[in-house]
């Protein structure tokens, strides 16, 4: 078994019978900062339809920006699309929006409701070039429909 299908696991033991996403959303990144080595920052940016904005959710890492507008910066790109964004290199993210000055790539994982609508993304930073691959980014996918399926 990985690294990364053990984290899979420890999210659905860990998050049995909990259905209070704010609950599940600190636990899981709390999950992700302490199993993943070379990150920087682990958390979650939630739909709001209000708005039509990003909020901060729950994370780990240092202070973060609050709100993020679709289709601006990693994950806005990631909630309009509701596709997976895997960014070797930040500083050639044409929108890039630098909260922290340390992280030099991302992984930003759209998390869907059953109905296909945007619930949120998962965010990861990493002090690294190229930290996030295809296969990390299947295995954080798997990792968000689990964390999902406590929440939706």
């Amino acid at each position: 078994m990985t690294e990364l299908s053990l984290l899979n696991e420890q999210v659905s033991a860990l998050l049995t019978d909990e259905h209070s996403a704010i609950a599940n959303l600190a636990n899981a990144s709390a999950l992700i900062n302490e199993s993943v080595p070379d990150l920087n920052w682990a958390g979650f940016y939630l739909y709001n339809s209000q708005s039509n904005q990003l909020d901060l959710g729950p994370f780990q890492g240092k202070v973060a920006c609050m709100h993020i507008e679709l289709g601006k910066g990693v994950c806005g790109v990631a909630a309009s699309t509701k596709e997976t964004q895997i960014v070797d290199d930040v500083s050639k993210f044409a929108s890039y929006i630098a909260c922290d000055s340390a992280a030099k790539s991302e992984l930003v994982v759209p998390m869907l409701k059953e109905d296909g609508s945007l619930y949120g993304v998962l965010d990861l930073d990493a002090p690294i070039l190229s930290r996030f691959d295809q296969s990390f980014a299947d295995q954080m996918n798997e990792f968000a429909k689990r964390l999902m399926s406590t929440i939706d």
